[in-house]
């Protein structure tokens, strides 16, 4: 049986936690803040620190000893970069092919991209982000307008809010991605659609598919959709539809 060490993004919460659930492989999760994605610089940091902890192998403390991991596998995408220079000194990492975590979600890098071609300028909503994090629409636009009054005052506030939200501009499409295996969907759902009315922005829906990560949660790699990083090497960015490589 493999031993797994999954350092992953706290927005696939449920659906690492769920995969993690049923699968084949002794499965030990770390959830880190969705909130690092803005920060890559402490993201790397943050993975890291992590990574170098999963050095030590699964303890069983009481036994004063530990077994090592076969494989420490990354719940990210590419992530601004936030992945680039991460090393293993003893084991191998396993890093999706992808740019952030909607490609864990759709199940493939070549499903992102057909969506992505086709639909430009989409936001996208999932269980995961809607609930840690919160999304672009009015309740946003509220507590970051309330912040800015306490802050500076309602004339500085509007002018402010006109300034932060011009990045909305730049999208018209909230996606919202969903996986059946989940359920309890219609909420996040009639959230999508109340963001996207209030932004001025086309509703859509998209299935999911846990494929991709059901097999990477069963220790199944293909190369064609994770990179397997051998000790040593540091993860780098590709610049070509493999995306992730490493040095």
């Amino acid at each position: 049986m493999k031993r797994l060490k999954v350092i992953a993004c706290d927005v696939l919460n449920r659906e690492i936690s769920y995969l993690a659930s049923l699968s084949d492989c002794f499965v030990d999760v770390t959830f880190l803040d969705q909130g690092l994605h803005c920060t890559p610089d402490l993201l790397r940091q943050q993975l890291q620190e992590q990574v170098a902890l999963a050095q030590r192998g699964f303890s069983y403390g009481s036994f004063e000893t530990a077994v090592d991991y076969d494989f420490i596998i990354l719940g990210y995408g590419l992530c601004s970069n936030g992945v680039v220079g991460v090393v293993s000194e003893k084991v191998p990492l396993v890093v999706p092919r992808g740019h952030d975590c909607i490609t864990l979600l759709l199940g493939s890098k070549e499903r992102y991209r057909e969506y992505f071609d086709s639909h430009p300028g989409t936001y996208w909503y999932s269980k995961g982000w809607i609930e840690r994090s919160i999304q672009p629409g009015e309740e946003r636009c509220r507590i970051q307008y309330d912040a800015y009054v306490r802050k500076y005052g309602e004339d500085n506030a509007d002018y402010l809010m006109e300034t932060e939200q011009g990045w909305m501009n730049e999208y018209k499409n909230a996606t919202f991605l969903s996986w059946d295996s989940l359920g309890n969907l219609q909420r996040d759902r009639d959230y999508t659609k109340a963001c996207a009315e209030y932004l001025g922005w086309e509703y859509d829906e998209l299935n999911g598919s846990p494929t991709l990560l059901e097999d990477i949660l069963n220790g199944r790699f293909d190369e064609r959709q994770v990179a397997i990083v051998p000790p040593g090497r540091k993860i780098t960015a590709s610049y070509d539809d493999g995306i992730v490589a490493f040095e």
